[in-house]
């Protein structure tokens, strides 16, 4: 194998070396020379003679404490034994693996071993004779083991000192072939010039420069540990890789991008003044939302102006979203009944038409509460006032009923008197009344017996003509029977001659 070949083998080996980069300091390169001696190991001579050693090489640190180096050796080593001498000189391409005992990059003492192709050209020669031969360029194998120092001098400039033993696979390379294999020992310095890897090694999608500006980890994916690796932090996110939590909001940029699909660079995402984890953990609202329940009121109004449940549109179960009781009725929202009628907010909106804000609506004394109750219209004042009989066995007297004299005409002065007993029984339904007519003691007594049940059913119909089922009425007329007054006196015999509403049910 002649010179050109072994340097094109040399070649080849360090662009290898140098397209199998691993990973930060792991993955960088470096180039250095080295120069030293060489010392002939063999026992075909009695004398070893220190001679030059000088190589280049390429080396890959595939990790942080292995790396491989390719290295072309020049070296000369010679020996003699009386007055002959002999010389060869070495062209070797190795390839040797080193394992550093410590990873500070600063002092790494290692052991070595690999394997190398050596070209040697044997002379031997008496001295100060002319030499007397020289043989053909031969090509051996050798297995150099040993070990070394490796010390930083500057950031990327290492000192390299290194001892290798070489055990020759041939025995002639000292000229004979006598004894045992042939052997030589190196000792050399070396200037190694270091180039960092800029591979995106942790397979995060961030080459090392780009990682050293940002403060990740080269080895580790995510940094932060948030789940998102620091490439698609810094490249499509804009996180910062550095912190779980970007916005500070006590939500992870994992949980806020995969989970809740908050932004991870907004405390707020929804801009309603509350912070995303508020939101979730504290009011339990949406932290896309400004306004959950979609009432019109932003959830941060809800909770800190009006004291409302953001999630629920009605607080206070009435009927009315909180905004229409707030904007437009200007009602509580906190009370379903604002005026404490005993009608809620919205059946006094909606329903019956009243005011939510006025207990009396129609202003007749009477609150809407009780008029709804009782079938009255709240928004009528005449109704209000109707006639005392809440009990079974209750009566009332209709003052007011006139009649012509001896007869059961009403006259039109009755109405009032007679609508109020309408809208008495229209109040309670299930009321069944007797409308009880009675005269004074003038005249014969069946005369008075006979008005007085006309009068009574006069009254009945005027009811009934009303609306009111017949069933509910009867008429029962007495006469001058149970007088309540003295018929003695004009004013007495008046109060006799009377209409009494009694309840029987």
């Amino acid at each position: 194998m002649n010179r050109r070949s072994i340097i094109f083998i040399f070649m080849l080996a360090i662009i290898v070396t140098f397209s199998a980069q691993s990973f930060g300091w792991e993955g960088a390169v470096a180039v250095g020379l080295r120069g030293g001696v060489t010392y002939y190991m063999g026992d075909d001579f009695e004398e070893s003679l220190l001679k030059h050693s000088f190589s280049v090489y390429g080396e890959n640190y595939f990790t942080n404490r292995f790396s491989l180096e390719s290295a072309l050796n020049i070296s000369r080593m010679a020996g003699e034994e009386d007055e002959v001498s002999f010389k060869t000189d070495l062209t070797g391409l190795s390839l040797l693996g080193r394992f550093s005992l410590l990873g500070s990059k600063a002092f790494r003492p290692y052991i070595a071993a690999g394997a190398e192709v050596v070209s040697y050209e044997p002379m031997i020669e008496n001295e100060g004779i002319r030499p007397l031969d020289r043989q053909d360029r031969e090509i051996t194998f050798a297995v150099p083991v040993g070990g070394g120092i490796s010390v930083a001098l500057f950031k990327n400039l290492l000192l390299d000192l290194r001892g290798l033993y070489h055990y020759a696979l041939h025995d002639e390379m000292d000229y004979t072939a006598e004894g045992a294999k042939d052997a030589y020992v190196t000792a050399t310095a070396g200037l190694t010039l270091v180039v960092p890897s800029n591979k995106d090694v942790d397979n995060d999608g961030l080459l090392r420069s780009d990682e050293k500006k940002l403060g990740t980890d080269p080895k580790l994916a995510d940094t932060d540990g948030d789940g998102i690796t620091d490439g698609d932090e810094a490249l499509k996110l804009f996180t910062d890789p550095l912190k779980m939590d970007t916005d500070g909001d006590g939500i992870s940029d994992y949980d806020e991008i995969n989970v809740n699909k908050t932004d991870p660079l907004k405390t707020d995402s929804d801009d309603d003044k509350l912070s995303d984890y508020e939101e979730m953990t504290a009011y339990k609202t949406n932290p896309l939302a400004a306004d959950t329940d979609g009432d019109g009121l932003d959830d941060y109004a809800e909770l800190k102006t009006h004291g409302t449940d953001p999630i629920d549109k009605d607080t206070d179960n009435d009927g009315l979203d909180d905004q229409e009781e707030l904007l437009t009725y200007k009602t509580d929202p906190l009370k379903n009944d604002t005026d404490e009628d005993k009608v809620n907010d919205g059946d006094e909106v909606n329903k019956h038409k009243t005011s939510p804000l006025i207990a009396d609506t129609d202003g007749g004394s009477v609150d809407d509460g009780v008029e709804v109750r009782r079938g009255t219209s709240p928004l009528d004042a005449s109704d209000d006032v109707i006639l005392e009989v809440e009990t079974v066995g209750a009566k009332i007297i209709l003052d007011g009923i006139e009649f012509a004299s001896g007869k059961s005409a009403i006259s039109e002065k009755s109405a009032e008197i007679l609508n109020k007993a309408f809208t008495t029984l229209k109040a309670y339904p299930e009321m069944e009344v007797e409308i009880q007519g009675y005269t004074d003691n003038v005249g014969r007594y069946s005369f008075n017996k006979t008005l007085s049940q006309r009068r009574a059913d006069a009254v009945r119909k005027y009811l009934i003509d009303l609306g009111v089922d017949a069933g509910r009425i009867v008429a029962k007329g007495y006469g001058p029977d149970n007088p309540i007054d003295t018929n003695d006196t004009a004013e007495g015999r008046a109060r006799n001659r009377r209409i009494e509403f009694v309840r029987i049910k």
